[in-house]
């Protein structure tokens, strides 16, 4: 069974959420970051960098949780094509740093985040997903981090209804309340 090792508030809790979408079976592993045990030999044979996400699948081993998301893409998700799969990576990496420092790094909010908020409701009020019409990867990388605006920031998002809209129906999908809302 794949183990998913896993902190209280790391971005384990995006790949749990994209767990519970594929109906993959699990074992949470909850490392105690506050004693250290993420910097432990055993955890360190799996993350060299001792930090969190890490997977353990089999025999392979994998950290990163965009690498980790698009890893459960290819493997449980079907993703065949090599234009779906960079178009996939493109919106991954995009929500892992793009949209991700441009929210939550305060230097760059005020610059970044109203470009960023404009082209994603724009975005949304065409499309009920990143990819179109079906909730792939790609949202859970884009939609967790705007998931995670109102638990860790006090941002008014009203000028963004597609935004505001799109984020509540990723709050209201049973794999998200089964991981990144059950925290």
């Amino acid at each position: 069974m794949l183990k998913l090792y896993a902190g209280a508030r790391s971005r384990a809790s995006i790949v749990q959420w994209y767990l519970e979408e594929l109906s993959v079976p699990y074992e949470l592993v909850m490392l105690d970051m506050a004693t250290g045990e993420h910097r432990q030999d055993a955890f360190l044979a799996i993350n060299p960098f001792g930090k969190v996400p890490a997977i353990v699948d089999g025999d392979f081993k994998l950290w990163e949780s965009g690498a980790i998301l698009m890893y459960l893409a290819e493997k449980h998700a079907g993703i065949t094509s090599v234009e779906t799969r960079a178009v996939l990576n493109q919106w991954v990496l995009f929500g892992n740093s793009t949209l991700a420092t441009g929210v939550f790094i305060e230097a760059s909010r005020e610059k970044e985040m109203p470009r960023l908020m404009t082209a994603l409701n724009n975005m949304f009020e065409k499309q009920p997903f990143i990819m179109g019409d079906e909730f792939t990867v790609a949202d859970v990388a884009v939609g967790s981090i705007l998931c995670y605006i109102p638990i860790m920031l006090q941002l008014d998002l009203s000028a963004y209804p597609a935004v505001l809209d799109y984020m509540k129906r990723m709050t209201e999908r049973d794999g998200f309340k089964k991981s990144i809302g059950a925290r």
